[in-house]
Formats: structure tokens, C-alpha cells, sequence
């Protein structure tokens, strides 16, 4: 924490690792931290966030090359590391994939020692194939002074209109994580992909607006973004395309505009759309064309579930006595 001029306030300063298009970050910010950086390896996605909060410290570049030191004190240690090597659409091949940067992320936390570290990731890492995997890294953590557990959560439960199960693991200062708890799926079930895209498919005067927002009167599937290598502006496999198709969406790509009047068949998602579905809030904007950006928006943490899990965080912080406080520039 840092303390504010007069003294008597204190705000939770964070660094955010792998910070893709800020569905996390922006997710952090509403539950009450303040990045001091965020490491992004991508222009575009580095683009994106510099658009949106112009005040943040984005670094752009390979994590590898990330220096930690000077952010000793913070609160919390952030990340999204990618999925490939662990994604079930892939060979699942771990550490032995390139892309495993769970040991770079390892190394900052060792660097700046957080009170919290916050890990997401997609549900393969899971899977038993990775228990040994897993239990290496909480071992890791373990001799960094931290005790944490990870846990399924599914997007929806946080009034996210599609499932979107993901991987999260929490550590804490071992003194404190007795004080953790979960957050717990809302009372308000999520929007359907109708009533969420609603005014957005009829934006283009569309007529038929209204007969398919009654149509898509499910929430949808898991958004797929593809990798740096891979994946265009499509909504995913076969399987997935057929989910979007009874909800009346064409999933083959992603449109330019929403349908326009003379618009005959199914509509095809923008990447307005496809954001809403992630729970980014209509004024988050991105950067670079309809690939890179659908990129930043399927790869994306959603924001409503960030900061479900943030808040649950910042419930232990607010409880460290307050001789706990440290003082850090930033």
C-alpha cells in the first residue's frame, strides 16, 4: 500500500504481468488497486491500454526482461501467463511448451514479495496432468512465504453472459490466508446473449432485431481468441460454431458493422459484440484490426469476475494491521 499526502488513506498497488487487452486489470482497478505496471508483450494489445487509461505504466516487451525489484512492497502480483501449454485445444505439453511463463511470474513475485498473487489461466490446468505441475508451483510459493489454493470459476456465475470456465489460483502472506474466502456466484443470473447484444444488433436498423434477440435465449460459449501464431476472427471450432448458430449467430467471422437494414440470415458478431459477451463495459475501446483485437477480447479475463476475485483480496488486505503498511514509490 501506499499512503496518501495526508496520511490517513492507503491505496492497494499492484503489477499486472501478461496483461493482454486489461480485462483483468481493469477488472483489479474496480475492486480497488492501482497499477503501478503492467507488462504486455503485444503492440496492439500495449496500444489498448495506453488508450483507455492513458495514466497507466505499460511496458512493452518479452516479460523475460521484466525487472521487479523496484516494485518491492506492492500488494498484489497479477497474471495471466499464456494459455497454450496448458490449453486442451492444444498438446498440453507443460513446462516442456516455450510459451510457460508460470516461472518467469514466479521469479517477479520472488523479486518485489506481494502481500497476494493472483494466477489465471484456462480450466486444462486442471486437469491431472498437470497435478505435479501445479503442486510444484504452490511448493514455490510455499518457500516464498505464501499459502493459496486454486479454484474452477465460471464467468457466468459472475453475471458474464457466457460460461467461460477459468483456472485461478490465490496466494497470500501465509499469516493471512486464513482470512481468504472465495467469492460466491451472484444472485442475478447473467444476461442471455439477446438481452446482451440486443441494442447493439439493432444499432445498424436491423428489423429483425428484436425476433432474434428472443431467439439468443441462452448465454453463450466460451469465446475463443487464438493464439499469437494462430486463430483469426472467427468464433472457434466446429463445436463452437454450431453452439453460436442456435443461438441465431454466424460464427464464421466477425463482422465489420452490426447487420444494416437490407441484412438477410444470421447476424455475424463485431468486436463491440464480442467484448459485451467478456463483460468489458461499452467504453473500453481496442486497438489494431478485427484479428488483433478479437485476439485481446477472446484471450481476455473477464472483468466482472477480476473483480469478484479482487474484492475477495482486498477483504484479507484491509485486515493487515496497519503497521503492515509499506511505503512505495511509484
Amino acid at each position: 500500500m501506499i499512503r496518501s499526502e495526508n496520511g490517513d488513506q492507503a491505496r492497494l498497488l499492484s503489477v499486472e504481468l501478461c496483461a493482454g487487452g486489461g480485462g483483468q486489470a481493469l477488472g483489479l482497478e474496480r475492486a480497488g488497486f492501482e497499477h503501478v505496471a503492467l507488462v504486455e508483450y503485444e503492440r496492439h494489445a500495449c496500444a489498448t491500454l495506453r488508450q483507455n487509461r492513458p495514466n497507466w505504466n505499460v511496458f512493452e516487451g518479452d516479460l523475460k526482461s521484466f525487472e521487479a525489484t523496484a516494485y518491492k512492497g506492492v500488494d498484489l502480483v497479477a497474471a495471466g501467463v499464456p494459455c497454450p501449454p496448458f490449453s486442451k485445444a492444444g498438446k498440453q505439453l507443460g513446462d516442456k511448451d516455450e510459451r510457460d511463463l508460470f516461472p518467469e511470474a514466479l521469479r517477479i513475485v520472488s523479486e518485489c514479495r506481494p502481500k497476494a498473487v493472483l494466477f489465471e489461466n484456462v480450466r486444462g490446468l486442471l486437469d491431472p496432468i498437470f497435478d505435479s505441475y501445479r503442486a510444484a508451483l504452490m511448493s514455490r510459493l510455499d518457500d516464498l512465504g505464501y499459502r493459496g489454493d486454486w479454484k474452477l470459476l465460471n464467468a457466468s456465475d459472475f453475471e458474464v453472459p457466457q460460461l467461460r470456465p477459468r483456472a485461478v489460483c490465490v496466494a497470500i502472506e501465509k499469516e493471512h490466508w486464513d482470512k481468504f474466502k472465495w467469492p460466491s456466484s451472484g444472485q442475478t443470473k447473467p444476461p442471455t446473449v439477446g438481452a446482451a447484444l440486443f441494442e447493439l444488433m439493432a444499432s445498424g436498423g436491423w428489423p429483425d432485431a428484436m425476433s432474434w434477440r428472443d431467439r439468443a435465449n441462452r448465454i453463450a460459449p466460451t469465446l475463443v481468441g487464438g493464439s499469437h501464431k494462430h486463430g483469426g476472427p472467427d468464433l472457434g471450432p466446429t463445436r463452437a460454431k454450431r453452439a453460436w448458430a442456435e443461438l441465431g449467430v454466424d460464427a464464421l467471422v466477425l463482422a465489420d458493422a452490426p447487420p444494416n437494414p437490407d441484412h438477410v440470415g444470421m447476424p455475424r458478431l463485431t468486436v463491440e459484440m464480442a467484448a459485451r459477451i467478456q463483460g468489458f463495459p461499452k467504453e473500453w475501446k481496442f486497438s489494431g484490426g478485427k484479428t488483433a483485437a478479437y485476439r485481446q477480447v477472446g484471450n481476455a479475463f473477464p472483468p466482472p469476475v477480476a473483480t469478484a476475485v479482487g474484492q475477495a483480496i482486498v477483504d484479507v488486505l484491509s485486515k493487515v494491521p496497519s503497521q503492515a503498511l509499506v511505503e512505495c514509490a511509484v
